[in-house]
């Protein structure tokens, strides 16, 4: 692994031949650059230092996003004033198996079949794709355009604390483009809102029990993705999964659980879990025959969704059994009990479709993290929902489902949903250049996660906002990918939404 001291002078021969070349660039730029969610200020002082090279004016709030305006070009001082927002940070999720560092290592493309994508790690075109248009207006000097603010926040993955800590007064503009979804040919109207759900009990170790021997045993394999655009696919969650297989396992042999971890990410759906355990001495047998039961109906179960799921197992020492800050030790039996049948019995997946709107989902649930040891345990659910009514109640229910066994639960970093408005201006000029540029008409939408869009309007109440990108699969994932044609779409089509805004006079300030 080679640390990250500086952005690579020369462009990466996977970039050179991309086009648009201007966003390519800058989205090399990111990707040389460490950039995971609370760590961004590496990212934020090298584009900061580039705005004000090219004579921009760049600047810092108090909550750490960056703000960079543009003065109007030439003629186009009148025009309504435009904010083009995305976020600096990326999940960092990899392979179980792979050695990269998201703190000091660079991500390395591959181009394949028509896309850009990381292959054993995300790739951050989530949100990168998006930043990286922004910068390319900001450099451009030939794009006709009225005054531009581009606000580039950060946190945006764990928790969103660039948006909320966004000052009511730092932005000027009234007009806002997100360029943070993730489907080319569609504008996005609305968003769900969250709710945290953070799960902890304190457990006493119990003493690992003579005549056993140690296991450990992986469910690996799953897609896993994003916990709010993907959740509607019915991807298994690694973290059910395999306590699915530890509940049945131990009504067969029973056991004892030293340790359950699974999931990276709050925000993405789990795709590797692991556990270790011990069992009584002569029972590897018995177990092959269970876990290779349940590796074929799990298959059977996921298959066209999940086809790669497969479970593992190997002997481990008991020291390893351990694999807490509890050497040689255990759950205790009542905690082993309640921690596996809590988890069995938490929701997961989509919780209710939008009557409102077909084909939406209204309300869903990711159990995202877990992490048990015989000194204790926590856990993470993220619940989404288009109205919070919703998200309350599922996060409610979550936590009456603990409290049942004394189980302490936080509810936090609740965020509000982006309530569509089918009538705004904004959206009716974006849908009539993208039927002038490319002959047919867009279609709208509604996104089932969570983007800044709420949290700034809650902020800006009037702010007429839409969101479009290019097409990006996987993100969350390793293996994240962006359809490099739509990226060249999406900059034509921002460009001349740019352009057309350019040619609108600017609404007296008493009427915004």
């Amino acid at each position: 692994m080679t640390p990250v001291t500086a952005v690579a002078a020369e462009l990466p021969a996977v970039f050179r031949d991309l086009e648009p070349s201007a966003v390519w660039r800058h989205f090399a730029t990111l990707c040389q650059i460490p950039r995971a969610s609370k760590v961004e200020a590496a990212l934020r002082a090298h584009l900061y230092d580039w705005a004000r090279a090219a004579g921009l004016t760049p600047s810092i709030d108090a909550a750490g996003n960056l703000l960079i305006r543009k003065a109007a070009s030439r003629g186009h001082d009148e025009a309504p004033g435009v904010i083009l927002q995305a976020h600096l940070d990326m999940v960092c999720q990899k392979n179980g198996r792979s050695a990269h560092d998201f703190a000091r290592d660079a991500i390395h493309p591959v181009v394949r079949d028509g896309w850009l994508l990381a292959e054993e790690t995300t790739l951050g075109a989530d949100n990168g794709i998006g930043v990286a248009l922004i910068l390319a207006v900001l450099a451009d000097r030939q794009l006709p355009h009225g005054p531009i603010e581009a606000l580039l926040t950060i946190d945006e993955e764990a928790g969103m604390g660039g948006a909320r800590g966004l000052a009511p007064d730092l932005l000027q503009g009234r007009l806002l483009l997100n360029l943070d979804t993730e489907e080319w040919g569609e504008f996005y109207l609305g968003c769900a809102g969250g709710i945290d759900v953070d799960v902890s009990r304190p457990g006493t170790p119990s003493a690992l029990p003579e005549g056993t021997e140690g296991w450990r045993i992986r469910l690996e394999g799953l897609r896993g993705g994003h916990s709010g655009v993907d959740i509607h696919e019915q991807r298994g969650n690694a973290i059910k999964l395999l306590t699915r297989v530890l509940c049945a396992l131990d009504k067969a042999i029973p056991l004892r659980l030293a340790s359950l971890r699974g999931g990276s990410a709050r925000n993405a759906l789990p795709r590797e879990a692991h556990a270790t355990l011990a069992l009584p001495t002569g029972s590897e047998a018995r177990l092959q025959r269970h876990l290779s039961d349940w590796q074929s109906r799990l298959r059977r179960e996921l298959a066209g969704v999940d086809d790669g799921v497969r479970l593992e197992w190997e002997r481990c020492t008991l020291a390893a059994v351990a694999e807490s800050d509890a050497p040689g030790a255990v759950l205790a039996p009542a905690e082993q009990a309640v921690w596996l049948a809590s988890l069995h019995a938490a929701p997961y997946g989509v919780r209710h479709m939008s009557r409102q709107l077909p084909g939406v989902v209204e309300t869903s649930n990711n159990l995202g993290q877990v992490e048990l040891t015989p000194a204790g345990g926590r856990a993470n659910f993220m619940v989404r929902s288009l109205h919070e009514a919703g998200s309350q109640a599922l996060a409610d229910e979550i936590a009456s489902l603990f409290a049942l066994t004394g189980t302490p639960v936080t509810q936090s970093g609740a965020y509000p949903g982006w309530t569509p408005n089918p009538h705004s201006p904004l959206l009716a000029q974006c849908q009539r250049v993208y039927a002038q540029e490319f002959g047919q008409e867009a279609r709208v939408q509604v996104i089932h996660a969570g983007l800044e869009c709420g949290i700034i309007g809650a902020a800006y109440p009037g702010l007429d906002m839409v969101s479009f990108g290019p097409t990006i699969r996987g993100a969350h994932a390793p293996g994240e990918r962006v359809d490099i044609a739509s990226v060249a779409l999406t900059w034509r089509l921002l460009t001349q939404i740019l352009a057309a805004l350019a040619e609108r006079p600017a609404q007296p300030a008493a009427s915004r």
